[in-house]
């Protein structure tokens, strides 16, 4: 959500910001200024009304306290006066709801204005290669078996039973499989535990509320999975751990809190059909390692905490001696209320290119706004809105493709990365059972 100050003052930027983005229209920056304006007026009038009920009370008083409850007419033409001001004041208080209402739903589908620094584009095409990286005791492969057959022959993910069971772009991990996969997943944790995040274990079934506040809704809305009592499924746990403080005010010594979580998420995949069908590319249930980071509303820091969240992530990979690269999104790619984003692509030598494993976004106040999630600074009487930060630390199971990929031997067998050997067990290699 945007500062309503910035739009009023700055319309112009915002109009900009829907083109840049994509997301919402110019036209609606319009239909905001003209129902704020609307609701402005409806206000001063209700105000207004409001003051003058309450003169009227006062003559009132007075008169019946000179007369000493005799009748006057005079008393009675101010109680119809009142009478008539408070049918006009009700009036102009629903107005200037149904305003606040319709200003309101505009407002959640306006951008948040990206960094002028950052690349301006279209689409993913137009992203930026910030860095790239590859350990050198082990390059990026090629002429590789796609994942989907190692897999298969190894008998470590059956899809035909994950079909069964749950129908398409599903899968089940068995075996070695299961174990590779809560492997990667256990790392990522002990690595951004180790870098002092604070774990938790939060809901994947969140009210929509949530939703709202931080970003997913309502323009997201078909991407999630909605149970029959409004409540949704989160594609993230940034959506819990992000909401996790919504409607309070924190203190200012608490900040930076950094709060990570391994949760199961659900994405239905909406518009994604017939895009990598086979294999864990794209799937409609998975687990991830997130990372959530609120902190005051400081843009140096922002960036300085933005790049923290991504090198974090760049230890995981690095640990696995994955190939990787680093991009900069463009603005056509970013979303709605990003500031600024990177995406981390890892080598999948099957699809002789780059597959996006993760994704960091620095979103300054936007969520904080729609969440309600201000601090105190010191010595301060009224609340900041804080700045928030997320960042996929991993993301299971499509990084495996990476692992499967880059680390499968000529016989067939995987080699499992150093990294993970000590949560499975000390087992070196994937065999076939």
């Amino acid at each position: 959500m945007l500062d309503p100050k910035l739009l009023r003052e700055h319309p112009d930027a915002i109009k900009q910001a829907t083109l840049q983005k994509r997301v919402g229209s110019p036209q609606l920056v319009d239909q905001w200024l003209s129902l704020d304006a609307s609701r402005r007026g409806a206000q001063t009038k209700a105000d207004s009304l409001r003051a003058e009920q309450g003169k009227i009370g006062g003559e009132v008083g007075k008169l019946k306290g000179k007369l000493k409850g005799a009748p006057s007419a005079e008393i009675d033409q101010l109680l119809a006066r009142a009478t008539e001001l408070k049918s006009h004041y009700e009036a102009a208080v629903h107005e200037q709801t149904e305003f606040e209402k319709q200003s309101a739903q505009i407002m959640l589908q306006l951008p948040a204005i990206p960094d002028p620094t950052w690349p301006v584009g279209t689409d993913d095409s137009q992203n930026m290669e910030y860095e790239k990286w590859h350990d050198p005791s082990r390059p990026p492969r090629t002429n590789v078996k796609p994942h989907v057959d190692v897999v298969t022959a190894l008998g470590i993910v059956d899809f035909p039973r994950g079909v069964k069971l749950a129908g398409s772009r599903s899968y089940v991990m068995r075996g070695a499989g299961a174990m590779l996969y809560n492997a990667v997943l256990k790392l990522a944790m002990d690595v951004i535990i180790s870098r002092g995040y604070e774990p938790f274990v939060v809901p994947v079934l969140v009210s929509e509320a949530c939703m709202i506040g931080t970003g997913y809704f309502p323009s997201g809305r078909e991407q999630a999975y909605i149970t029959q009592d409004g409540s949704a499924l989160v594609g993230t746990s940034e959506v819990p751990l992000a909401s996790f403080f919504a409607e309070e005010i924190l203190d200012e010594s608490q900040l930076p809190i950094r709060m990570c979580a391994v949760s199961t998420c659900f994405r239905r995949e909406a518009g994604a059909a017939g895009k990598d069908t086979a294999g864990l590319y794209r799937v409609r249930q998975f687990d991830k390692v997130e990372q959530v980071v609120i902190h005051k509303a400081d843009d140096q820091e922002h960036i300085a905490l933005h790049e923290e969240i991504v090198e974090n992530s760049r230890q995981i990979l690095q640990k696995l001696k994955l190939p990787y690269r680093v991009l900069k999104v463009c603005t056509g790619d970013m979303g709605q209320g990003k500031w600024r984003m990177y995406d981390i692509e890892s080598w999948m030598p099957g699809r002789n290119a780059y597959g996006e494993t993760h994704s960091g976004s620095a979103l300054r106040d936007f969520q904080a706004r729609r969440l309600n999630l201000r601090y105190r600074k010191a010595g301060e009487k009224s609340p900041t809105f804080a700045y928030t930060l997320n960042n996929t630390a991993i993301a299971c199971p499509r990084v495996l493709i990476s692992i499967i990929e880059q680390y499968q031997l000529d016989d067939g067998s995987i080699e499992v990365p150093e990294a993970l050997r000590p949560y499975m067990n000390g087992l070196e290699v994937i065999q076939k059972a």
